[in-house]
């Protein structure tokens, strides 16, 4: 079994031991290390080589979002989640622009946590229906920039594609177009690659930008 190995970052010390808490229940992860601010979270960052960072999105100094920009300019194989009670579309854009492989609000049930970080952790995070169709209302109007061209994509693809800019789950698409879940992962996997994206997040903003999203 992969452990992984998860510095903390969060200004209070009630938010950080329950974060501790939460994450102890589940043996894939080992609490390396607590930051109370983005300065000594960079600094533990260099010292202990975490695999995943968990950033508040406000501290002192240096906030979630800073704090995630340097990191991954030094440290591009660490993986920071970005943490807030808010579910501010323009932070989480925010966020991935500036590396984050995910974004993590605090009132999410503790399973959640745990399949959400273990998703993410595997390339395959799931967003939340709620999530992508704030997405979607976001990047109507934002033309598309220099991405690789859509018609890279197999029309299957295209298909998953736009399942996933709506927020279906793995499970959803696998059922819906009658494939394996494994299957669905596959393609998955494979556009991100194609289209030389990171993660679903960024998968279904370049979707809602070149216009695969579900009619309304």
């Amino acid at each position: 079994m992969m452990i992984y190995r998860v510095l903390i970052a969060d200004d209070h010390p009630m938010a950080r031991m329950a974060i501790r808490s939460l994450l102890e229940q589940s043996p894939s992860f080992q609490i390396i290390g607590e930051a109370v601010d983005g300065v000594e979270a960079l600094q533990l960052c260099e010292e202990l080589q975490p695999d995943l960072l968990l950033a508040d999105i406000h501290m002192p100094r240096l906030n979630g979002l800073e704090t995630t920009r340097e990191v991954k300019k030094a440290f591009p194989q660490i993986k920071v989640v970005i943490l807030s009670v808010s579910d501010d579309v323009a932070d989480l854009i925010t966020a991935i622009r500036y590396g984050a492989q995910g974004y993590l609000l605090k009132n999410l049930e503790p399973e959640d946590w745990i399949s959400y970080l273990h998703a993410l952790l595997e390339e395959n995070a799931e967003i939340p229906k709620e999530m992508a169709s704030r997405l979607l209302n976001r990047f109507q109007s934002v033309p598309p920039v220099d991405e690789p061209n859509l018609e890279l994509l197999t029309p299957r693809e295209k298909e998953i594609l736009q399942l996933v800019a709506n927020g279906h789950t793995n499970k959803e698409i696998s059922s819906q177009l009658h494939i394996a879940e494994n299957t669905v992962k596959n393609h998955i996997k494979h556009i991100l690659e194609k289209l030389q994206l990171s993660n679903r997040v960024q998968l279904a903003a370049y979707a809602v930008r070149n216009g695969l999203q579900d009619p309304q």
